[in-house]
This record gives structure tokens, C-alpha cells and sequence, in this order.
């Protein structure tokens, strides 16, 4: 693990004590038009979405889960819903956790068939290091980060599970592995129902372990 403790907040937990953050991306939505759906409202979660967060309550069952916080968009919510009720938790939702904001949201964004074809929106495109399309990458990063702090302090000694999107959580993650934010869309490592757990001593991150309960999904396939 590289340049993590930069994370720290030193005194809010026991340097002895042990927690791990789970933050996981919700599963897979109802989406038969192929939008990049972003903050919209009214999406929620496929048949297979669903069975995907029920594969990955099961995985947790024995866990010792005292925190499930989810985005406040319908398809986290619905994700976090089969935990909550494995540990008999109530769902509390951050804004922190929510989708990154985007203005090709309720477009079609796949290449060749979509709204990359149209000169209009080539500006958008201008600048892949902010990034020029949507909300800055550090801005998510630090987000994502007063979230996951927030739980980690709250389940101190115990596990949390915070729901939110694929963009978010992998920019969680390189922020946290002191790599460059602006990256290839096509190799984040952040399927569908995945978790990104954090494992903490006191205040200070030790690992990121990446797991797949419900299965690998594709990371170029547009709002799924």
C-alpha cells in the first residue's frame, strides 16, 4: 500500500483497533435504452441487479456489520437494502457517496452509435485530466473519502458498508494508492455488486483488498 497516510486522522480510533470500510458499487440497473443515466432519478435495479445484491449480502452474512450508508440514488439504495436486512440495520444514505455528476447524463455515450458522434459535444471532451465533462476528479476523491472516514470512525472495531457508483469508488481507490486520477475508463477494476474493502489499524489504512461476490462485469459497457 503506497501513500496512506495521508488518510489519517490521528486520535479518532485506538491504534490497536481494526475496521474495515466496504464500499461497494450497487448492481445492475434497468437501463434498456443504454443511457448514462448519472444522478437521474427512476433508475433501479434489474432482475440480475437484484440477485446481485442478494449474492453479496449472502457473502456477508458472518461479517461483523454494524453501518450500511448508501448513495441516495434509487439503484444504491436498492443494493444496500438485502445487507441492512442480513444485520438487521436500518439504511442510512450520505450525499458524499452519490454518482459523479456528468453532462453527458441522459445521453448515449457509446462510440459510433452515440452522442461522442456529434460535434456539438466535442468540447466536453477538451480536457481528460480535470476531468472537462463532469466533476472533478479530486473533488470525488475527497468526497468519497469524508464518507468513508465518517463510517470508519462510527463501526471503529466492526465493519461498515457504504453503496455508490463505479466512477466514485475507483477514483476512492487510486486517491488512496497515490495514483493519478485521470485514467482509461475501459480498465477500472470495479464490476458490478463489487467490493473495494479498506482495512484499517487505528487511523491508518494497511490494504485494499478487491473482491467480486456476484461476478466480473465489463467496465466499457454504458450505464449498467
Amino acid at each position: 500500500m503506497s501513500d496512506a497516510d495521508h488518510t489519517s486522522t490521528p486520535g479518532d480510533v485506538p491504534a490497536d483497533v481494526e475496521t474495515i470500510v466496504h464500499v461497494m458499487r450497487h448492481g445492475e440497473v434497468h437501463n434498456p435504452k443504454g443511457i448514462l443515466y448519472g444522478r437521474l432519478p427512476g433508475f433501479s435495479l434489474s432482475v440480475t441487479g437484484r440477485a446481485q445484491a442478494a449474492t453479496v449480502a449472502r457473502s456477508l452474512a458472518d461479517h461483523d456489520i454494524t453501518l450500511v450508508v448508501a448513495s441516495p440514488l434509487q439503484r444504491a439504495r436498492e443494493t444496500a437494502e438485502p445487507i441492512a436486512a442480513q444485520h438487521d440495520l436500518l439504511i442510512r444514505t450520505d450525499d458524499n457517496l452519490i454518482e459523479a455528476g456528468n453532462t453527458f447524463e441522459g445521453l448515449r455515450v457509446a462510440v459510433g452509435d452515440g452522442a461522442l458522434r456529434k460535434p456539438r459535444h466535442w468540447w466536453k471532451l477538451r480536457d481528460p485530466f480535470t476531468p472537462s465533462w463532469g466533476e472533478p476528479y479530486l473533488q470525488i476523491a475527497h468526497r468519497m473519502l469524508a464518507a468513508v472516514n465518517k463510517a470508519r470512525v462510527e463501526a471503529a472495531g466492526h465493519e461498515a458498508v457504504l453503496v455508490s457508483h463505479q466512477l466514485p469508488v475507483w477514483t476512492l481507490r487510486r486517491f488512496l494508492e497515490g495514483k493519478r486520477l485521470w485514467h482509461d475508463p475501459r480498465s477500472r477494476q470495479c464490476s458490478l455488486a463489487s467490493l473495494t474493502s479498506l482495512v484499517y489499524q487505528g487511523d491508518t489504512l494497511i490494504d485494499i483488498v478487491y473482491s467480486e461476490p456476484a461476478g466480473e462485469s465489463d467496465p466499457r459497457v454504458t450505464g449498467a
